[in-house]
């Protein structure tokens, strides 16, 4: 799989790099849709892609946890820190109103 993405990165690069012509573009995008058009690069998409779905409830529930984290600790008032709850976060207070 890695491999494959290397490649793939690789042939983009060329593509938009080279200076060596429409033939070797169209031989480039041949090679690519024969590659796309692999059973078993449609199958490693779909697995990555299912596999990006199951693990999306677990990586908002990390995420939720470490926002909850960080306003935890932004909440908590230190001296000379004023809290606006407009928007949850703390500010150094200037005493100038």
């Amino acid at each position: 799989m890695k491999k494959l993405l290397a490649l793939t990165i690789f042939a983009a690069g060329y593509v938009l790099g080279a200076k060596a012509g429409r033939q070797r573009y169209e031989q480039i995008r041949r090679i690519t849709m024969r590659v796309k058009s692999d059973p078993r690069v449609q199958s490693a998409a779909h697995q990555a892609a299912e596999m990006a779905r199951e693990q999306a409830p677990v990586v908002k529930d990390k995420f939720e946890q470490g926002a909850h984290k960080v306003k935890d600790k932004l909440s908590h008032d230190e001296p000379g820190t004023t809290t606006d709850t407009t928007y949850g976060s703390s500010y150094q207070s200037t005493g100038i109103r």
